[in-house]
C-alpha cells in the first residue's frame, strides 16, 4: 500500500476519516469524495491506483457509480455495504469490481483487502515501481499477454481493458490451458471468497472476460463451459519472443492502470 493513492468515496464522513487515517497510517495518499460527481470529477483529475465504494450514498446509488467509473477506468475497485443481499455482491462483481466487504468491518480486513487487490492489479508490485524490462509473455490467438505488467495487447495492436480480477482470471487460463478446471479452483487460484454451489461470480467474470478475449463472445471457442464442472482454456499459449513486452510497453500510456 505504500506509494498507492486511494480515492474513498462515501457519504458518512466518519468513515472517510476512519479509512483516511487507516490508509495514511499505511503509506497511501487519500483522496475523498462524498457522492456521484465528486467521485467521478477526481478520478478523472489524476492517477488513482485504487477506489474503495461505498454503495449506499444517500441520493446516489454505488452501483451506477462503479458502472459511470468503468466507462472510462479499469481502475480496481472494492465495494464497502451494509446491505447483505447476495445480488448486490453479484451485480457489483459483474460491474467490474474487484472485491466486496460488508460493514460493519474491522480495519485491518479493509487493509488485507486493499494490498491484496494492488498486488494483483501490479504484478506483485507497488504502484510506483518500473516493472522489468525483459518480463515474459505469453501469445495466444493473435494477442499478448504480460503477467508481471497486467497488460493485454489485443489483435489489432490496441491494449485491451481489463480489471485485475479479469486479468488474474486469463493469467489463471494461460497458465493451465487445455486443463478442465472447476469453479472452486478458478475461485481459489484467482483469490476470491469460498466457492458455494449458487455462487456465480466465476460465471458473470468468465461472462465479462469472453466479451474482452473471444473473437464472437456468443459463440466462444477460448474457454469453452464443461457442464457441471467449469472451464476450460482450449487454444495453444506459448512464450512470446523477446520484443514481445516493449511492444506492449509502447502501446500503453503510462497512466494505465
Amino acid at each position: 500500500m505504500k506509494h498507492a493513492k486511494i480515492l474513498v468515496v462515501d457519504d458518512d464522513p466518519k468513515i472517510r476519516t476512519l479509512l483516511r487515517r487507516c490508509f495514511e497510517g499505511e503509506g497511501s495518499t487519500v483522496v475523498e469524495a462524498c457522492d456521484k460527481a465528486s467521485a467521478l470529477s477526481k478520478l478523472e483529475a489524476g492517477r488513482i491506483d485504487l477506489v474503495t465504494l461505498d454503495l449506499d450514498l444517500g441520493k446516489d446509488d454505488g452501483l451506477d457509480v462503479a458502472r459511470a467509473m468503468r466507462q472510462f477506468s479499469a481502475v480496481p475497485i472494492i465495494m464497502l455495504t451494509g446491505k447483505n443481499d447476495v445480488i448486490d455482491r453479484v451485480v457489483g462483481l459483474e460491474l467490474g469490481a474487484d472485491d466486496y466487504i460488508s460493514k460493519p468491518f474491522h480495519v485491518r480486513e479493509v487493509v488485507a483487502r486493499v494490498k491484496s487487490v494492488l498486488r494483483r492489479a501490479h504484478g506483485g508490485a507497488t504502484p510506483t515501481s518500473v516493472p522489468a524490462p525483459q518480463s515474459h509473455a505469453l501469445c495466444f490467438d493473435d494477442m499478448i499477454a504480460v503477467p508481471d505488467e497486467m497488460k493485454l495487447i489485443g489483435r489489432n495492436g490496441v491494449p485491451v481493458d481489463l480489471t485485475s480480477g479479469e486479468f488474474k482470471l486469463l493469467e489463471v487460463f494461460l497458465t493451465r490451458p487445455k486443463r478442465v478446471l472447476s469453479r472452486e479452483k478458478l475461485m481459489d487460484f484467482t483469490g476470491g471468497n469460498s466457492y458455494a454451489p449458487l455462487d456465480r461470480t466465476i460465471d458473470n467474470q468468465v461472462a465479462r472476460l469472453r466479451k474482452k478475449v473471444e473473437r464472437s463472445p456468443s459463440s466462444p471457442r477460448l474457454i469453452l463451459t464443461v457442464r457441471g464442472i467449469g472451464y476450460s482454456f482450449t487454444c495453444d499459449v506459448k512464450e512470446c519472443q523477446s520484443g514481445a513486452s516493449s511492444k506492449i510497453s509502447a502501446h500503453v500510456p503510462d497512466n494505465a492502470t
